[in-house]
């Protein structure tokens, strides 16, 4: 049977509704009314009331690692190489004592990408030489698509190119499988904001091989996660070229990295799949994607530094080699702006020629350089004395 307080819908005490009715409780039943109320306090310390306090909100789940957006899913991991939106794995401290996971994904997937690249160096001399031209072109390729394509254009914006050469850098930045040009920009642009810090994706000052390669192997830093929301990232997908490959980033990957530098070989001069297989595809992509690692790893600890000695990116004749012409990082930090990313005179950069050349045909326009007053100042005032 209902109480009182119920049947006439107030939450009242039981003694304030026998005080308003027409007629009086009897003694003890009052007095037993008064006494079920002090049972239902819960005496505290100094004889005070405790009230229970609700409970706390739990905190939502983190968004997924990588992501820097909201834009109805267009912003979100890569392919091929999970970046950083591991599943389960294990934990390990990582900077300043934040645990991180390992993906495994990675670490299998990378694994067996570098033992695939050994075992193509058995293939070279059972190879025709026409196949080891084409691997060497189609690494070309893959480089001009991530530093003519990814990096000089999209992610510093140091020239214009009209449409027919921004489709070419797309196709062959599918080729180099290195995140889309999207994401690839997006890392770049939170690298040199914040870099050196544990919002910089590949931080050096965490050794050689998280900045080569062991960045891949764990989920982001969360500094990584947060300060990159403050980028604004709107100029990517306002070009078309950007949304295409990334909407179709799948299967430009399967087409460009592995389909294509496989046929050509065994389709045109009768090379035989296997070796076309490992030494176009397997042996160049791995070679491709370790020349990038260096100017994240080796060309932020050795070399010197003529522009500014007070940061890490140094400038390092060997990366600038295998990288065609993005070793001089120390200028290049200095000046990020700069489409040649070296300094005025006869420097080997294979994309800067290729930039001219494009310009030279009509297909890019605008390039940014660095002045030579620009350039002298800082290389006066915080340079180390080697140039």
């Amino acid at each position: 049977m209902w109480g009182t307080s119920e049947m006439i819908g107030l939450r009242l005490r039981r003694s304030e509704i026998s005080s308003c009715l027409p007629f009086p409780l009897m003694r003890g039943h009052a007095e037993r009314l008064k006494k079920r109320e002090r049972s239902r306090r819960r005496p505290g310390r100094r004889g005070r009331e405790v009230r229970r306090s609700p409970p706390k909100r739990q905190k939502p789940p983190p968004p997924p690692e990588g992501t820097f957006g909201n834009a109805k899913g267009e912003i979100r991991a890569g392919v091929g190489v999970e970046d950083s939106e591991g599943g389960g794995g294990r934990e390990r401290p990582g900077a300043r004592g934040q645990r991180q996971n390992i993906v495994w994904r990675n670490v299998v997937l990378m694994s067996l990408l570098h033992l695939g690249a050994v075992y193509s160096l058995v293939l070279i001399p059972k190879a025709q030489p026409l196949t080891l031209l084409w691997a060497y072109f189609c690494f070309l390729l893959t480089a001009l698509g991530v530093t003519a394509g990814a990096h000089r254009l999209w992610s510093h914006r140091s020239y214009k190119a009209k449409l027919p050469l921004r489709i070419f850098l797309a196709a062959a930045n599918s080729m180099a499988f290195q995140n889309d040009i999207f994401e690839w920009s997006r890392d770049h642009r939170v690298h040199h904001k914040y870099s050196e810090t544990d919002a910089d994706p590949h931080n050096a000052r965490r050794g050689f091989f998280f900045s080569h390669v062991g960045w891949l192997f764990v989920r982001k830093h969360r500094d990584v996660i947060e300060k990159g929301r403050r980028l604004d990232f709107t100029d990517l997908l306002a070009d078309p070229v950007v949304r295409f490959q990334r909407k179709y980033y799948k299967i430009t990957v399967v087409l460009m990295c592995f389909v294509v530098p496989t046929l050509v070989p065994w389709y045109i001069w009768g090379e035989s799949l296997w070796n076309s297989y490992f030494l176009a595809s397997i042996l160049r992509y791995t070679i491709s994607l370790n020349v990038t690692w260096l100017v994240n790893s080796a060309a932020h600890m050795y070399g010197n530094r003529p522009y500014d000695k007070h940061i890490s990116p140094r400038q390092n004749p060997l990366v600038t080699l295998g990288a065609i012409g993005e070793g001089f990082h120390n200028y290049h930090h200095t000046f990020p702006f700069d489409y040649s990313a070296s300094e005025f005179g006869l420097n080997f950069n294979p994309t800067t020629w290729f930039i001219d050349f494009m310009c030279w045909l009509g297909l890019a326009t605008d390039r940014k350089r660095a002045t030579k007053p620009m350039i002298e100042a800082p290389k006066a005032r915080t340079g180390d004395g080697s140039a």
